[in-house]
């Protein structure tokens, strides 16, 4: 602390100045006086001798004039604009505010082009959203929004064609200064070992001076259209590879996506298919029919060249099975990507169906209004109720006793064994017209979104699947409107408990192996675990359903005869 007072004391200029002789070296003295020699102004002399200051006046009169000078001509400057001669414009109020805060003009600039909402300036994503407008037909974008940690879009407005023999697209006439960029157009770009498998696009700009620039091949010469697709008719290109041939992943990192990214042009669209596979168009051939209204472009295989002049690369995605209207440009929702299905999957003609809503069952209210009267007693068909049961894996090891369960809970239990080659017209019937949806923790509780809202999705949840149960189905099926319901396996009903132990570390604790990565996970809870149900717990939940169908029964009823 005395040193520290010591420190400060030397620098605080406030403190009494000790004495020291004249000859200290920090104090500044006078200018010597002038020699007797030389006179002050004539005689042939310059000296200084009149004035001591005299000598000092004259240079600092010049450098202030001169200053003067200088500042009066920055606004004719022709260093302050840096931009190119098209964006060239005189903007003396700004060279002068640059010059106050010490910024270089082109910022200014820039900030002025934003003001302005120039398509240059746009963040990527207003292109791809379509909140930018069409622009000039002359002027060209390329831009990339790789923001997002589940997948890289990339925008393309102007000449653009496509060349599948280096898997590229180019885009002729490309602004100055684009660069070449590489899409993976698939919906994981968090998992490498899925994203190495999936076939890469490059885009290629082309100078728009010589008519080559980075073109591949070398090759000097446009690319000859062979199919040229109307003005104003975009393309999407995706790729159908990764975990297609899941109904999970062909949903979430597949069709809701596209349907995100695709939706606003309403059919007007051309969808360019990478790892194109012919089973996945005849199976979901009926949703791609409400969102375009061209046929699907095979990128290997298709040797043509296409020509549009609008090009989307990827699929935006908001997360697991969901559309948040928050981020669509039209506020659209999961409810319409459902009513997309319902109208693909509906028996209804075609001509019919897209001009209304498919025939279905009227749709539940929700379960929060407790329209429930005690006098409620009518005699009324039983609610139907689907399950869905697996062969493999996480097989309901009781089934038999869950279906007299059920019955005697009230249902109508139908038990549904799904099979890669079951239609999704079939699904569709049997779910749009169901009232509860039973099924163990996997990929077919995805079919939850052919329910109604106000319907119940009742999912069992085997040891250590707690967290994937409610993030990929019960969050997504209550932001649809279902009520949701969950029946969790306990470490006795599991067979992991026969197989390591009732007290071991794998049933009653399984953030162990969660740790280790999902696949540990995977290989432990998912591929190796059965489930035997205790019918008395299982019980409880049905009544809980039976109640909340009850519930929304009444109020359709309610309003039904209110609005009559």
């Amino acid at each position: 602390m005395q040193q520290l007072a010591q420190h400060q004391h030397h620098h605080h200029h406030h403190n009494p100045k000790p004495p020291v002789s004249r000859s200290s070296s920090w104090i500044r003295r006078s200018p010597p006086p002038s020699p007797p020699h030389k006179k002050l102004w004539g005689g042939g002399g310059v000296g200084c001798g009149r004035s001591k200051y005299v000598c000092r006046l004259v240079p600092l009169l010049v450098l202030t004039v001169y200053s003067i000078f200088t500042v009066v001509r920055i606004p004719n400057s022709s260093l302050v604009v840096t931009t190119t001669d098209s964006e060239r414009v005189e903007r003396p109020r700004e060279d002068v505010e640059a010059f106050k805060t010490h910024l270089p003009s082109n910022q200014n600039s820039l900030e002025a082009r934003e003001e302005t909402r120039s398509p240059a300036s746009l963040p990527c994503s207003a292109h791809i959203n379509g909140e930018a407008g069409g622009g000039q037909a002359a002027e060209s974008v390329l831009c990339c929004d790789r923001s997002h940690y589940r997948s890289d879009v990339c925008y393309l407005r102007g000449d653009v064609r496509t060349d599948p023999s280096t898997s590229s697209v180019l885009l002729y006439n490309a602004p100055r200064g684009s660069a070449p960029e590489k899409v993976r157009p698939y919906t994981r770009k968090f998992e490498d070992s899925i994203m190495s498998t999936i076939d890469e696009v490059t885009i290629v700009p082309v100078d728009a001076g010589n008519g080559t620039g980075d073109a591949v091949g070398g090759n000097s010469l446009r690319r000859r259209c062979d199919v040229r697709h109307p003005p104003g008719v975009p393309a999407v290109v995706f790729s159908t590879g990764g975990y297609t041939g899941n109904v999970y992943h062909e949903f979430s990192d597949g069709l809701i996506p596209l349907f995100i990214t695709a939706q606003r042009f309403a059919g007007e669209v051309v969808f360019v298919v990478l790892e194109y596979h012919y089973w996945w168009l005849g199976r979901y051939g009926a949703v791609l029919e409400q969102l375009t209204n061209y046929k699907v472009v095979d990128f290997r295989y298709d040797r043509r060249v296409h020509c549009f002049s609008e090009m989307i690369v990827g699929l935006r995605i908001h997360g697991e099975l969901v559309v948040d209207p928050k981020l669509m440009p039209n506020g659209k929702g999961i409810q319409d990507f459902q009513r997309l299905l319902h109208q693909g999957y509906s028996r209804t003609p075609s001509a019919t169906t897209l001009a209304s809503p498919p025939t279905v069952p009227l749709a539940l209210a929700p379960p929060s209004r407790p329209c429930l009267r005690p006098d409620d007693h009518a005699r009324v068909a039983k609610p139907k109720m689907v399950i869905f049961i697996r062969k493999q894996n996480r097989v309901l090891l009781n089934l038999p006793h869950i279906v007299t369960a059920c019955r005697r809970a009230g249902f109508a239990p139908h038990v549904m064994n799904l099979r890669r080659q079951t239609q999704l017209p079939a699904i569709h019937a049997a779910l749009a017209s169901a009232d509860v949806m039973v099924a163990v923790h996997g990929a077919a509780v995805t079919h939850f979104l052919f329910m109604r809202p106000g319907s119940v999705l009742l999912q069992v949840v085997p040891v250590g699947l707690d967290w994937a149960a409610d993030a990929f189905y019960g969050k997504p099926a209550q932001q649809l409107g279902l009520e949701y319901l969950e029946y969790k396996v306990a470490p006795e009903e599991s067979s992991l408990a026969a197989e390591y132990g009732v007290n071991s570390t794998v049933v009653q604790d399984p953030s162990v192996i969660s740790s280790r990565g999902w696949w540990e996970m995977k290989k432990v809870y998912m591929d190796r675990q059965n489930v035997t149900v205790n019918v008395k717990r299982f019980g409880e939940v049905l009544r809980a359903a039976r109640l909340h169908l009850k519930n929304a029964t009444a109020c359709v009823k309610a309003a039904t005869a209110a609005a009559r």
